[in-house]
């Protein structure tokens, strides 16, 4: 065998494992993944604590883009599928972008879960802290990658903003292309971004800066990802938030499971991944999984073993249907001097 004949087969032998090896598929597997208890991931100051005797815990989706070789393993494996990822993603995006998507999504998902728990309990909105708090911000708007949820605007221009109202003042007063200057708090970081409002919006002449504002939360409350993104954690975080935050045990000392997006008005909404979900909660010892409304009938056929799953369309439904099974809750407002 001529030994430019052997060289190129080598090498033929060593290209193709490597390609089955690290060649990405523009596929993704998607599976069931651990279930997150909530109680240890939030952490507030200034209110009493009421821990319960069991626990509530956030079901979550594992994912990972498919090689040739991993291909199969997902092939072989009835808990794990293949999707294209613009199922999963939004077209345009790279791989550091839709990391960074996926964390703003679950950053607005906990503003909306302590947003939606202070107004059931407490005097917020009406007493808030000082400035104005970053909910989302809009692509391909200015503010989009520049300001991001759960961030402060604590002043505009030069003139210091206490509340909603005072930055909506200051923000619509700009003129398109018109710059302001923006103080941002993020954590102990602070710095300044120059913005100009656009016309960035759709069918819409008027210029945006494509941001959307919420009054700050009287007192400070931090809930940690976990490592996870996207949306579905809202329902858990609310539910997790309340019942730490009012004496009885909604858990009614079981362990209770759940996904679901949550808007500023209370509404859960629709999520992926719910047959995947189901698992991580059996998994997980749930004795009850709350599941978006929506969800339910892709639910249709699946055996849940004796857990029980409970579809519900809002916050308000969720507590209600934690009571019905044996959990607890006073149902008082919580005072924000305690």
């Amino acid at each position: 065998m001529p030994r430019a004949f052997r060289i190129a087969l080598w090498g033929l032998l060593l290209i193709v494992p490597a390609t089955a090896v690290l060649l990405p598929l523009p596929y993704y597997a998607v599976g069931p993944g651990p279930a997150r208890e909530i109680a240890p991931l939030i952490r507030f100051d200034g209110l009493q604590r009421f821990d319960s005797g069991g626990r509530f815990v956030m079901t979550t989706v594992r994912w990972y883009q498919l090689t040739p070789l991993t291909a199969v393993r997902v092939w072989l494996d009835d808990a794990w599928r293949s999707l294209p990822r613009e199922e999963l993603f939004p077209p345009g995006l790279d791989r550091e972008q839709e990391e960074a998507l996926s964390r703003a999504q679950m950053d607005q998902s906990q503003i909306h879960a302590v947003s939606i728990v202070l107004q059931e309990l407490t005097g917020y909105p009406d007493e808030h802290g000082e400035g104005a708090l970053v909910e989302v911000s809009f692509p391909p708007c200015p503010a989009y990658g520049v300001l991001f949820p759960g961030e402060i605007i604590s002043a505009i221009d030069g003139e210091r903003v206490d509340s909603l109202d005072e930055a909506s003042r200051l923000l619509d007063a700009a003129g398109p292309q018109d710059p302001l200057t923006f103080d941002v708090v993020s954590g102990d970081a602070r710095r300044e971004v120059e913005l100009a409002p656009t016309r960035c919006v759709e069918g819409e002449r008027d210029p945006f800066f494509g941001v959307r504002l919420v009054e700050p939360f009287p007192i400070a409350i931090d809930i940690e990802s976990a490592d996870v993104g996207g949306p579905s954690g809202g329902l858990m975080f609310a539910i997790g938030l309340y019942d730490l935050l009012t004496p009885g045990d909604l858990t009614a000392g079981e362990t209770i499971a759940g996904t679901g997006t949550l808007d500023l008005d209370g509404t859960v909404g629709s999520i992926g991944g719910i047959r995947d979900k189901v698992l991580g909660a059996e998994a997980a010892g749930a004795s009850l999984f709350l599941v978006p409304r929506e969800n339910l009938v892709e639910l249709e056929g699946v055996d849940t073993g004796g857990m029980r799953v409970v579809p519900v369309a809002s916050l308000d439904d969720a507590v209600a249907a934690l009571l019905d099974a044996g959990g607890t809750d006073d149902g008082e407002a919580v005072p924000l001097a305690a």
